[in-house]
């Protein structure tokens, strides 16, 4: 690794880096080392930084810049989805299957990735963070069959989206505008979608400068959380409620 790179010191409290230290190549790359305790991930997430990394490889710490962020108020779904969406008999929960959506995410294939992010150590790392509250999953289901989903982390009243997946053509869109459409009703302003790509650039994401995300993360991970229980304030909802 690097001399150029901090390495992060044993305590799981210990404060990151400054944000401003993160490499421009490639881009967001902040530090390494540490742990993926439950306090080392909020620690990270409270500040923006989140673990991305592949098997054989450090831990390594990202605050990219700029950042790919939804404003869930904005967040539409496309005018023809929408309108084939009005006949699904789709059904949308909350934190009835999030092992299964964290599993299927990792085994999603990802255009030009060999592998996955998603090791074995990062589910356990969520599982975790599930256990303790803080991680969450949107599904979609097709009677008892898992079709989409999505999973990030809630601190106060912001998410961190992590990654979604489809087993069916668009169930990761439903997940996401389904999971955009709660957390305003909440007053849960912004999700979180750490790099942009065309796809999402596509459903609505913005980019934003680190030092704006940074300052909106800092004031909503300090707000009080909105519910304690995803699955009863989720409820089962309607996929075709999303059409509009």
């Amino acid at each position: 690794m690097s001399l150029h790179l901090p390495r992060l010191a044993d305590d799981p409290l210990a404060s990151f880096p400054p944000l401003d230290m993160a490499l421009r190549r490639p881009d967001g790359l902040l530090a390494f080392g540490g742990d993926l305790s439950v306090p080392r991930l909020c620690n990270a997430y409270r500040q923006g930084i989140f673990p991305w990394f592949s098997d054989g490889q450090p831990i390594l710490w990202w605050s990219p810049d700029p950042r790919a962020v939804f404003e869930t108020a904005a967040f539409r779904l496309p005018r023809r989805f929408r309108r084939d969406l009005r006949a699904s008999q789709w059904q949308v929960r909350a934190d009835t299957a999030f092992e299964a959506v964290v599993a299927a995410c990792a085994d999603a294939p990802r255009r030009g990735q060999d592998g996955t992010w998603i090791t074995a150590s990062m589910q356990a790392a969520y599982r975790d963070m599930h256990a303790a509250g803080h991680a969450h999953s949107v599904e979609v289901f097709d009677g008892d069959r898992l079709v989409g989903g999505i999973y990030g982390i809630a601190l106060g009243r912001m998410f961190f989206g992590e990654s979604m997946f489809s087993g069916e053509s668009g169930g990761s869109k439903v997940a996401l505008a389904a999971l955009a459409r709660q957390l305003h009703a909440w007053g849960m302003p912004l999700v979180d979608a750490q790099v942009g790509n065309p796809h999402l650039a596509r459903l609505g994401a913005a980019s934003w400068p680190r030092d704006r995300f940074a300052a909106e993360v800092a004031v909503l991970v300090d707000a009080p959380a909105p519910v304690a229980d995803w699955t009863i304030a989720f409820g089962r909802q309607a996929a075709a409620e999303l059409a509009g």
